[in-house]
């Protein structure tokens, strides 16, 4: 295969494999890629697979047509693409060979090879020139091993790229580039994230027209949409909009909480919908769909007191794997001591930026009425944005639509002539910059306003992100009419005798009112600004800011839960139902009801 005029193909395909790397499928086989660059000195890129000695040697011999190699560029030892470094001395052993220390470590503990004074150690960023082409080495270490280097040939802009960019498939088959390539990426590469981001900064400096992987076909087109996919994939974002339901059930009562589920899914508008068998379909598959899409169900049974062993397995090989950046739900099942969802928690606290489900689903052995509605709940969380979108399911009437408005938090404060005072809101508008005039909008029965109302004049103090709670319960909680709300605080005053807060804003903004909006419920003052500060370089405090990071979060009590059921605290013997009967002994150990602790819903 010619790749240019000076660089030709010399790989070879295997459709005698049935499994890549001992654990991945592949129907379609696997190309191992090696390159011959044609120059005043020749350079074969890399070797290939034992099992291809001869046929790639032929490759090799007829490409160079009576001419002998000059360098052996190696740069990755794996044995699939470096196991016939030895082999292909012995045919040419006037060759030089090209490649970093790591590397050269590998070849000694692959091979029984003296490399004395015939070998070029190069440091990352060093050059080789081939005559007309100009070799330059990028280390890439972790991607996926640590020796593997990439090579750019400024010349023709080509990239030879290792691993990178490769996918599983001999080039002898047509079939589309991104499943395949997004399988391989995240079974083989997928755990190095961050060291694919470092590689492919570097690989935005260059002008690449050409990449060259060691698996899967050279791209030559629309090297974006390539590049693209990578980023996506090692940046752990969500490459499509849709659910994957991987599951495991023993006697078919979790199946049929996830058949059920998935109906109702696709019922309300999810886009794409994904369910896996783990004890019967590709594990691989179902790995690259959960890395794919944005949301992923576990279900599964509680299991020798922990989870179905292929559950167990996806489980571990997404954490390996780095997942994280999705929105994760659970089901489980278990007939007497549920423990898969706080298995499942467990195992996955690695994983960063985890949205858990709010609604699981909990079985007692077999989906009864009660789940049915636990199912309806999680599909209506998993589904808002869906539903929202539908002109049949949508509900229009969703007044909380306005809480998402790009509130900024203030404190507007006045003085009645005898005491400061203050109060929250969260609608202030520049409107004009010459004059320079806000708008501030209070409710009639707030104190502020009939200071305002009367004085004329206020303080808008805008709040940084620093500002705790106790500010809001301070100015917002409470009413000036009954509470003195600046006692205990000593607070600057501005020229019109006004108070600002000193601390945990940002900036403060003195101002005149110049007219008035009678809007029922609120009156809107148009005011004008007579002096301005700067107070931090803290961003402002936003209404989102608030409720995500500074309201406090409601605890529910215990005793607040439902008790599901009871655990013995000597042998972990489970009894089912809230109610335990006082004169209940263990019929493990004999201990009497004293020495059970209840078990609560969701804990």
């Amino acid at each position: 295969m010619k790749i240019t005029d000076t660089i030709r193909y010399a790989g070879v395909n295997d459709h005698q494999i049935d499994l890549f790397e001992g654990q991945y499928k592949v129907p379609n086989g696997m190309s191992y890629n090696s390159y011959v660059i044609l120059d005043d000195k020749i350079a074969v890129m890399d070797t290939v697979d034992a099992n291809f000695t001869h046929e790639w040697l032929d490759n090799i011999q007829q490409i160079l047509d009576g001419r002998t190699p000059d360098y052996l560029i190696v740069q990755h030892m794996e044995p699939d693409h470096a196991a016939n470094v030895a082999n292909f001395l012995k045919v040419y052993p006037d060759t030089t060979v090209v490649s970093n220390m790591k590397a050269f470590n590998m070849i000694q503990n692959f091979f029984d090879l003296d490399l004395t004074g015939r070998k070029i150690e190069v440091k990352n960023g060093g050059t080789l020139s081939l005559g007309y082409h100009q070799l330059t080495f990028v280390f890439a270490p972790m991607v996926h091993w640590p020796e593997v280097m990439v090579t750019y040939d400024s010349t023709e802009k080509v990239l030879f790229s290792a691993d990178g960019f490769g996918k599983f498939g001999a080039l002898d088959v047509e079939e589309p580039w991104d499943d395949e390539a997004r399988r391989y990426f995240i079974g083989i590469v997928g755990k190095y994230g961050n060291q694919v981001q470092a590689l492919l900064k570097v690989a935005a400096t260059l002008d690449i027209q050409k990449i060259c992987p060691l698996h899967g076909p050279v791209l030559t087109e629309d090297l974006g949409h390539y590049i693209g996919l990578y980023d996506t994939w090692s940046s752990y974002t969500p490459e499509t909009d849709g659910i994957v339901i991987a599951y495991t059930s023993v006697y078919g009562h979790t199946r049929d909480a996830v058949y059920l589920l998935a109906e109702k899914l696709r019922s309300k508008g999810c886009p794409r919908v994904l369910v896996y068998d783990l004890a019967r379909d590709d594990m691989s598959l179902a790995i690259s769909d959960a890395f794919r899409y944005s949301k992923l169900i576990l279900a599964t049974t509680t299991y020798n007191a922990s989870i179905y062993p292929f559950m167990n397995d996806f489980i571990t090989r997404l954490v390996e794997h780095n997942f994280q950046n999705r929105t994760v739900g659970i089901i489980e099942n278990g007939s007497w001591a549920p423990l898969a969802a706080k298995v499942i928690k467990e195992m996955m606290a690695p994983c960063k930026k985890i949205d858990w489900l709010k609604n699981n689903v909990h079985i007692w052995s077999a989906v009864k009425e009660e789940n049915r509605k636990e199912i309806e709940a999680m599909t209506d969380e998993l589904c808002k944005e869906y539903i929202a979108k539908s002109d049949t399911l949508a509900n229009k009437n969703d007044m909380s639509a306005l809480f998402r408005i790009g509130y900024g938090l203030y404190v507007v404060t006045s003085n009645d002539g005898k005491r400061d005072n203050g109060l929250i809101v969260n609608t202030v508008t520049q409107l004009t910059d010459n004059p320079y005039r806000v708008a501030v909008n209070i409710n009639k029965a707030n104190y502020s306003h009939h200071v305002i109302q009367q004085t004329g004049v206020l303080n808008v103090n805008c709040l940084s992100v620093e500002a705790p709670f106790s500010v809001f319960e301070r100015f917002g909680f409470q009413s000036g009419r009954d509470v003195d709300k600046f006692a205990n605080i000593t607070a600057p005053a501005d020229e019109n005798a006004v108070p600002y807060l000193g601390w945990q804003t940002c900036s403060v903004l003195s101002a005149k009112v110049v007219s008035r909006q009678d809007l029922g419920t609120h009156t809107l003052f148009i005011a004008e600004v007579t002096d301005a500060k700067l107070l931090s370089n803290n961003p402002p405090l936003t209404y989102a800011d608030y409720q995500t990071h500074v309201k406090p979060k409601p605890e529910q009590k215990k005793e607040d839960k439902k008790i599901i059921g009871w655990r013995c605290k000597i042998c972990n013997y489970v009894y089912e139902g809230s109610n335990l009967p006082e004169e209940f002994t263990c019929p493990l150990c004999g201990h009497g009801a004293d020495d059970f602790e209840p078990i609560y819903e969701n804990a």
